[in-house]
């Protein structure tokens, strides 16, 4: 990392500093006195929030002459390399950054800076940890993989010495960062197609935890975690989890009406008291326990974790509430991995609706084949399960595998053949969305739950149902 390359900077220019994870970098430098621009190519809320700073951003679109004055560029990991800001960026002389070099700089500059790893559950957990600092009156910075109401956004900037961070293992990003707290939730097989092995996470999760320096809290119910941080020295090692040996215990877990959860908190023996979650499912319990240790850690007392996790909604896209219409509730999840789809379904189950009818968009070919079996088997806990057709992502479809192929070894999904030989567009996307709308809008009964899962577009789909479901209850 060079700590340095900041120095003298005076001009950073940010190529899509309306992504989710370059806002927090641009409003935390902005506090900081650097003077921003930026580009994207798309209008979005988050871009209006930027020039609400007082960002200068340049007219829709990325061209060469954007970068002119800058003596650092930013870009984000989704710039394609052709792209003609970063092209031109590289021919400036001037010093240019991938997003998360940046943010691993950032996380220099904190003396309690708590980066939360894991497979799953990072911007649940990211978020739950901001609510509380945020409900008790920290100033702090944080980077979230997703919306949090209370700081209004992806992140904010503060001037207390506590900075949150979501830290995400794909390509090893979190290896950049400085962690003064690394917080593992879970080590699970995902991103095979950078890591190869579960044994190659596993030893990436552990380099993570040897750069702690101050503390290591991991799940200690979890294997994998368990592989990752054995024998590690050299700073405090904190267990959470529901197993007795943990230093932080969730005992006496009740589901309540609605989607809340309830549970009590054991510290090394000690009693705290009892915790109530607005957000549904044990997974959820887990994630709320790393944050009560992470905040105890910080100093702050238990009342004030419990009040701020009382006020926790969740984060944006994790069982996100999106609307009700003619007794049909219908949800965003995130969940694109199956253990995700697993734990965010048993939730649903057990909640009080009829009927779970789950809209699910695989992410990524690789992802799809290598979980095939284990997809077929989370989404058989949704009494329907409609499924879109594959996002491809970054990827191409070299191993020939397509929606079908899960559906066919499904009794409970739902699916739209397409023409495998012909281009995959926007226009057939669309198609793909709308005959997955039209399908649920007309088969979704009162009492029914429609959740919309997936990391890629699919919370599009969420609001064109919704949409559809206002039509007919109008005629």
């Amino acid at each position: 990392m060079n700590k340095s390359i900041l120095d003298g900077k005076k001009h950073i220019h940010f190529i899509g500093i309306g992504g989710s994870g370059m806002y927090p970098l641009a409003q935390i430098l902005h506090a900081k006195g650097y003077h921003l621009t930026g580009s994207d190519n798309n209008e979005t809320e988050t871009l209006q929030a930027v020039r609400n700073m007082g960002i200068e951003v340049k007219p829709l679109g990325q061209r060469a002459e954007n970068i002119e004055g800058a003596d650092l560029i930013v870009h984000s990991a989704a710039i394609m390399a052709d792209n003609p800001e970063l092209v031109a960026a590289r021919a400036s002389g001037a010093p240019v950054m991938e997003r998360s070099e940046l943010l691993g700089l950032v996380s220099t500059w904190y003396k309690d800076a708590v980066c939360v790893s894991g497979t799953h559950g990072k911007t649940t957990t990211t978020s739950m940890l901001a609510q509380i600092l945020c409900t008790a009156g920290v100033d702090l910075s944080a980077v979230i993989g997703g919306k949090l109401p209370c700081i209004g956004g992806s992140g904010c900037a503060g001037s207390s010495e506590v900075f949150v961070c979501e830290s995400c293992e794909f390509v090893d990003t979190f290896l950049k960062l400085d962690p003064d707290t690394a917080v593992v939730l879970n080590i699970d097989a995902d991103h095979l197609d950078y890591f190869g092995t579960v044994e190659n996470i596993i030893r990436s999760f552990r380099k993570f935890c040897e750069m702690a320096n101050k503390a290591v809290i991991y799940n200690g119910d979890d294997a994998n975690t368990l592989k990752a941080v054995e024998g590690i020295t050299g700073k405090e090692m904190i267990s959470f989890g529901c197993g007795e040996g943990n230093d932080y215990r969730a005992a006496d877990i009740s589901h309540l009406s609605g989607s809340r959860t309830a549970y009590t908190v054991v510290r090394r023996g000690e009693t705290l008291g009892r915790i109530t979650l607005q957000v549904p499912g044990e997974h959820n319990v887990l994630n709320s326990l790393a944050a009560v240790a992470a905040c105890d850690g910080l100093g702050l007392p238990f009342e004030a974790i419990v009040q701020g996790l009382s006020e926790f909604r969740g984060a944006g896209r994790r069982f996100e509430i999106k609307g009700e219409i003619g007794g049909v509730t219908v949800a965003d999840d995130y969940a694109h991995h199956p253990t995700e789809l697993t734990a965010t379904l048993r939730a649903a189950r057990g909640m009080d609706y009829k009927r779970v009818i789950a809209v699910f968009q695989p992410f990524t070919f690789s992802r799809t084949v290598q979980h095939l079996e284990e997809f077929a088997e989370a989404l058989s806990l949704a009494d329907v399960a409609v499924l879109t057709d594959i996002m491809g992502s970054r990827e191409k479809n070299t191993y020939g595998i397509y929606t079908r192929d899960l559906a066919e070894i499904m009794d409970n999904a739902v699916y739209f053949p397409q023409d495998e030989t012909a281009e995959y567009t926007d226009e057939r996307k669309y198609q793909n969305f709308e005959d997955v709308t039209q399908y649920v809008a007309e088969h979704a009964a009162p009492g029914d739950l429609v959740l919309t899962m997936g990391c890629g577009d699919i919370n599009k789909v969420a609001k064109m149902i919704l949409q559809r479901l206002k039509e007919g209850s109008l005629c």
